[in-house]
């Protein structure tokens, strides 16, 4: 009985097995992928978004990377990285020795800190040199080991490394002190692009070269971008796409089934925020502490996850999101709940003309951004204590203006960099942000980088409480939300499920046919 039980377990065993290898037919049949999401620039040194990110995650390389589901980075271009000292200061990696460019010739630790340098020389407004502003200086100290020598304990430098902002140029191909231009990129990582045309299609071939965490690359994979949510959902409905991600229309995600037999879903928790930023500057009508306080007693989440959103966001009232250590409901506990009559008095003590008049922004196509506008201003104007002016703006123009401080206020979705609360922190709070809304606190600024000591991040708990709590009762934003991450695709398509994880990484590479 035991040796028929096993021969009928070895037989659907095998049957199963043989139902989950890709056909012949579709072996290097090309996965397609749409996404909302747009790409910056296929420089590194010039883009720090989630588009542009997801596709460098796929061809370039980083020193370290991270496993699915993981929160300590894992060795890709380097063969070993370590602190050197118990200070957290000093910072060093050994190099693999099998990593070649394209143009066959080997990757070196010059390659490494000609990289990290050259990210903050250019230093672009949108790019990602804040992330390296504990970084004081990169030695190669031979043709394998880098050193990295920081200005303070940093012990989220790992981390930093490990995302899109660590990226491996080639130092012969890349400029030193300006972005590099064209629709090439000569990276190492698990795919090479192979075709790109800017907000269209990125096509991925993988790369026989690729050496590094990966036991091996995918399938040939097509990025397609989209203008807009209902663009993606019109694409993935006519069948011109395998896999749709990032971000369909919050109608279409409320009507998913995941037992429908005709395609997969995936719904996971994710670590992506929305915050509505505000112009702190002393030429911001929004300048005044008191009148950013009015604005948070105004917001409704629970409106706006409920009807903008349907149900697919959940409303979030802290800097930091659940899952993350440290998280908090420091907005909760300050604004409870919508008080105009609060508002009102905070307006009135701050001797303010009313309506106050102010300009909000928004990324045109990204989700459900313009629905969103119209609701928080719909939200903001009630009571006749607040005019809104709302614009929409292009991608990358959009960025432009939020960098420049040409709006008061404007909304946008944070990914985490990488999974740890300090990626919530210096970005969007600290002096000289990423999302430049000219706040700055020197108590919110020490608390960050008291908090970087600990390599154990459970100890940076009680810092990012106190910051948390400073960032409520200074308003330079207003949190919203945080996504659900959903990922749709057709029966015989497998490894959606790994796609995005909230650790910054896209990996292109689980996509398989079944």
């Amino acid at each position: 009985m035991r040796i028929l039980v096993t021969l009928l377990v070895l037989a659907v065993v095998g049957i199963g097995g043989w139902q989950l290898l890709p056909s012949q037919e579709n072996k290097n049949k090309t996965i397609t992928v749409g996404t909302t999401d747009a790409v910056t620039d296929l420089d590194p040194a010039g883009a720090y978004d989630a588009g542009s990110w997801a596709l460098f995650s796929n061809v370039f390389q980083s020193l370290l990377t991270f496993e699915p589901g993981g929160v300590a980075p894992v060795p890709d271009a380097a063969k070993s990285c370590a602190f050197q000292d118990s200070g957290l200061r000093t910072y060093r990696c050994t190099l693999r020795t099998d990593i070649t460019f394209p143009s066959g010739r080997a990757m070196t630790a010059e390659d490494v800190k000609y990289s990290f340098d050259r990210v903050k020389k250019i230093n672009s407004d949108l790019g990602p040199a804040s992330l390296f502003s504990t970084l004081a200086s990169v030695s190669a100290d031979d043709a394998r080991t880098v050193t990295f020598h920081l200005s303070s304990a940093d012990a989220t430098f790992p981390l930093k490394a490990a995302t899109g902002a660590g990226s491996i140029v080639d130092k012969d191909t890349y400029p030193a002190d300006s972005l590099r231009t064209g629709t090439t990129v000569d990276g190492t990582g698990p795919y090479t692009l192979t075709s790109y045309t800017k907000d269209q299609r990125a096509e991925l071939a993988p790369n026989s070269r690729y050496k590094g965490y990966l036991g091996g690359t995918g399938r040939p994979v097509e990025l397609r971008y989209y203008t807009d949510s209902a663009k993606l959902d019109s694409a993935w409905k006519d069948q011109q796409i395998d896999v749709a991600t990032r971000n369909l229309a919050p109608d279409v995600l409320s009507r998913l089934n995941p037992s429908d037999p005709d395609k997969r879903v995936t719904e996971s928790d994710s670590a992506e925020t929305r915050n509505l930023y505000l112009n702190t500057r002393a030429n911001s009508p929004l300048h005044d502490v008191r009148v950013r306080r009015a604005l948070a007693w105004l917001v409704n989440r629970e409106e706006l996850a409920a009807t903008v959103y349907q149900g697919t966001v959940d409303p979030l009232y802290s800097l930091i999101p659940t899952g993350i250590t440290g998280h908090t409901t420091s907005f909760f506990d300050s604004y409870p709940a919508q008080n105009a009559g609060k508002a009102r008095a905070l307006l009135a003590q701050a001797g303010v003309s009313l309506p106050v008049r102010f300009t909000f922004g928004y990324g045109i196509g990204r989700g459900a951004g313009k629905e969103e506008a119209a609701a928080l201003k719909k939200q903001l104007e009630a009571g006749g204590l607040f005019k809104v002016d709302v614009r929409g703006y292009e991608w990358t123009d959009f960025q432009k203006r939020w960098a420049a401080g040409k709006m008061d206020a404007w909304a946008v979705g944070w990914v985490a960099d990488y999974p740890d609360p300090d990626t919530f922190g210096a970005a969007l709070v600290g002096t000289g942000s990423t999302m430049s809304t000219g706040y700055s606190n020197k108590v919110v600024d020490h608390l960050v980088q008291d908090s970087q000591q600990y390599a154990d991040r459970s100890r940076a708990v009680n810092d990012f409480r106190d910051i948390q709590s400073d960032v409520a009762q200074d308003v330079p934003l207003i949190p919203l939300w945080q996504r659900k991450e959903y990922v749709v695709s057709t029966e015989d398509v497998g490894g959606g499920q790994y796609l995005d994880d909230g650790t910054g990484v896209f990996r292109l590479w689980r996509l398989q046919w079944i």
